[in-house]
């Protein structure tokens, strides 16, 4: 499942293999929290800019279109015709973040829909169920993602409930890939550790779900209102406990600058909203730190959006294009702007894995950790 190729200091490149194919790591899955990037790009287009991993949500596919559907149109690969490794999160997330009226039991959490207001029930087994119709091939743990912060007595409570529904995903993850009708048998559980800005509660979670022995581990509940560098303490703690043979997954990060420290402190996936998000607000990232391509300097420039870029866009259309497609609300400035970024994103692992494999990624991370933090 994960092969550790090398290591440099703690960044780790390697591979990870699943049913539907080899993911060379680090990698940054691309986020189609509905089956689609937002920002009109298709399963084509993520072909054509470097994507390895796409990512869903459980929560969101669980309303619309409805996971039953997706199942009963040949599970989500098909449904998006993306042939590629998918990731679907749990929708613990969104359940704690969007829902509303929501109540928390040991069986699981009943919430209000975000769209429409009707009640919902999902707990482990739900999630299990709703990632086994959508046919991903990583499923992530259901869990609570707690806010930071928050009182030492409610962490150390919800973790504990955590790592139990864990293990009830875990026991409902191997019942439904034996089901004869089931879309993905292959389908690997990802747990998550928790445990709020508190480092010892952090890495008894972690030793705990270590112990589980599954395929991957994430460390969520972080970028959620704490410090980059809290972050990066918890990501250090947190390190040494995680399985060297099992694929580390930080869930939801983040600019450039926060990748590149991840990778050295040993993480090996990534996910985040923010490229595509600043795309449609027009905020772009180049090798030089990033642009917002609605400034007025930018009327007459007839540069690509980055002269060092050779994506699709950087090829053809030019910053004055652009910005005249945001001012005028055209649909193609977001389009050719997400484009953009993603591709960008998937550049940036591409070159931190070429790094790796030469032994020089010390030095690009000195170089490209602050200038791509840069705003131009």
């Amino acid at each position: 499942m994960f092969k550790l190729l090398k290591t440099e200091g703690k960044a780790r490149r390697g591979e990870f293999t699943c049913a539907h194919g080899t993911v060379q790591t680090p990698v940054f899955m691309n986020v189609g929290t509905q089956a689609a990037i937002k920002g009109a790009l298709s399963a084509e287009d993520l072909q054509n800019i470097g994507c390895q991993v796409e990512l869903s949500n459980t929560y969101h596919l669980h309303l619309r279109p409805g996971d039953e559907v997706v199942k009963k149109c040949g599970g989500l690969h098909k449904f998006m015709t993306w042939d590629k490794p998918i990731l679907t999160d749990s929708g613990g997330f969104q359940v704690f973040s969007l829902a509303s009226l929501r109540k928390i039991k040991e069986e699981g959490v009943t919430f209000a829909s975000h769209i429409d207001g009707h009640k919902i029930f999902m707990g482990p087994e739900e999630s299990m169920q709703i990632q086994s119709n959508l046919g991903s091939d990583i499923c992530m743990a259901f869990d609570e993602c707690i806010e930071n912060p928050a009182p030492r007595k409610y962490v150390l409570d919800s973790v504990d409930r955590t790592y139990r529904w864990l293990v009830r995903c875990k026991n409902e993850n191997a019942r439904l890939n034996a089901l004869e009708d089931t879309v993905n048998p292959q389908q690997m559980l990802w747990g998550i550790n928790q445990g709020g800005t508190y480092a010892d509660i952090r890495v008894d979670h972690m030793k705990r779900i270590a112990d589980l022995d599954l395929p991957g581990y994430a460390i969520g509940g972080l970028a959620v209102g704490e410090t980059a560098e809290e972050m990066y303490d918890i990501i250090e703690a947190v390190e040494p406990h995680m399985p060297v043979n099992k694929t580390r997954y930080l869930m939801g990060v983040g600019t450039p600058s926060n990748i590149i420290e991840a990778v050295a402190r040993g993480v090996d996936f990534f996910d985040c909203v923010m490229p595509a998000r600043n795309a449609r607000h027009a905020r772009l990232f180049t090798w030089e730190g990033a642009i917002n391509l609605k400034n007025a300097k930018y009327q007459l420039d007839m540069l690509p959006i980055d002269p060092q870029c050779d994506c699709p866009v950087c090829r053809r259309y030019t910053r004055a294009y652009i910005r005249h497609l945001f001012v005028a609300d055209e649909m193609l400035a977001m389009r050719l702007s997400v484009m953009h970024n993603l591709y960008f994103y998937n550049k940036l692992m591409e070159k931190i894995r070429q790094h790796l494999d030469n032994g020089t990624f010390e030095g690009f991370r000195n170089e490209y950790s602050v200038k791509l933090s840069r705003r131009i």
